[in-house]
């Protein structure tokens, strides 16, 4: 009896556990079912429905956006353009500032320390001056009165048209020359009597002497810039042809440009040798025998802007002269941040060369012969050269710079 009681106790106690563990298998997979969800792959999504609708609309919509971005490139391009042309404009004004803070402390300098003040470095008066597109200013000697006429007779302006020319063009010309050895003498007073007929020089406060071209030169764009405030400032000789409005043309494209040199570009070889030509008597400082210049514009013509006019004008106590104005005036631009333009419209040659250039519509800015640095007799032939290689007395009248 007791062996039955206690054979059914152990029978209902292995069916009890074995439901117990059954129960718990199949509760732990309900468990494991409804809490675990299976990752996705790393990188993948499912879309769903409303998804998949977006998605289409997107892709619907991508060639509408994409002539939208193709239509509006244009109008950015645009826009940067005339950015970098403001950024351009601000430069060249900031630049203007800091040369006349440069004149300004210049003048202060030298009022503190006691130093003579040269009259070129006078501040002017504080009004408001008018604003040229440029000063031409043509180099002469006493003895150029031919050469003087022959170019009134030809490319410079007259009279009222020369006014005229200021007022409506903003283009000062003037024929530039010093003074006699002798103050007062008959070749100051010859200047003076055909300055009061024509009313076209610019006097400067210089002795003339063909070996002080380079001091006639720095005074020259000292005074000039004294004077008129200009973009531009430019010298040539008074046996050279020039076209005024292609001239003014061609320089009010670089008027972005606070600092450039603009002229036909040489670099020609250092004459040691005494007796010769343009010989340079500071050969040595140029290296070997037979080495050539720093490259320079030709002294037919050359224009620079109005903030290394002001330069030469504060400096021009320390700016080293050598024998040939042309080297000179290169040299004080080395080691400065100038932008050298080398524009050979500025350098043509007589008929037929220019003839040609100017029937291509390729109108020549100056014209002179290489052999004589200017128009052989120019005197005689420079209306042979006008009429031949001139724009025409209307092009500057309708030109707008």
């Amino acid at each position: 009896m007791s062996w039955k009681s206690s054979n059914s106790r152990s029978l209902v106690s292995k069916q009890l556990t074995l439901f117990l563990c059954a129960g718990c298998f199949f509760a732990g997979m309900l468990f494991t079912d409804r809490m675990w969800t299976e990752p996705e792959p790393k990188g993948l999504s499912i879309l769903t429905g409303a998804e998949d609708e977006q998605l289409q609309v997107v892709s619907d919509g991508c060639d509408t956006a994409l002539k939208d971005v193709r239509r509006d490139s244009k109008n950015i391009i645009h826009e940067v353009s005339k950015t970098h042309n403001a950024v351009q404009t601000l430069d060249k004004t900031i630049s203007n500032l800091e040369m006349e803070l440069a004149a300004a402390r210049s003048m202060q300098d030298s009022i503190l320390t006691g130093s003579p003040i040269s009259d070129d470095l006078i501040l002017p008066e504080p009004v408001k001056k008018r604003k040229y597109l440029m000063v031409v200013g043509i180099n002469t000697a006493f003895s150029s009165r031919k050469r003087r006429d022959s170019v009134r007779a030809t490319w410079m302006p007259q009279g009222d048209k020369l006014l005229k020319l200021e007022k409506e063009k903003g283009i000062i010309m003037r024929f530039v020359i010093g003074h006699g050895a002798t103050t007062g003498g008959i070749l100051d007073r010859a200047i003076e009597a055909e300055d009061r007929k024509h009313g076209d020089f610019l006097r400067l406060e210089h002795i003339e002497g063909y070996l002080e071209l380079s001091a006639k030169t720095k005074t020259y764009f000292t005074t000039a810039v004294a004077l008129w405030d200009a973009d531009f400032y430019v010298k040539v000789d008074d046996d050279v042809h020039v076209n005024i409005a292609t001239l003014g043309a061609t320089l009010a494209k670089h008027r972005v440009n606070p600092r450039v040199y603009i002229g036909c570009m040489k670099s020609g070889p250092v004459l040691a040798h005494k007796g010769v030509r343009y010989h340079e008597p500071e050969h040595w400082k140029f290296g070997e025998e037979g080495n050539k210049y720093f490259r320079h514009a030709t002294g037919q013509l050359y224009a620079i802007s109005k903030d290394l006019a002001t330069y030469i004008s504060i400096n021009q106590n320390v700016l080293h002269k050598y024998v040939n104005e042309d080297v000179s005036l290169g040299s004080w631009f080395i080691g400065l941040d100038v932008e050298h333009i080398d524009d050979r419209k500025l350098c043509c040659g007589t008929p037929p060369d220019c003839e040609w250039k100017a029937q291509a519509g390729n109108i020549c800015v100056a014209s002179f012969d290489w052999t004589c640095s200017g128009i052989c007799r120019s005197a005689d032939r420079i209306k042979e050269v006008h009429r031949r290689c001139g724009e025409g007395e209307d092009a500057l009248w309708n030109a707008s710079f």
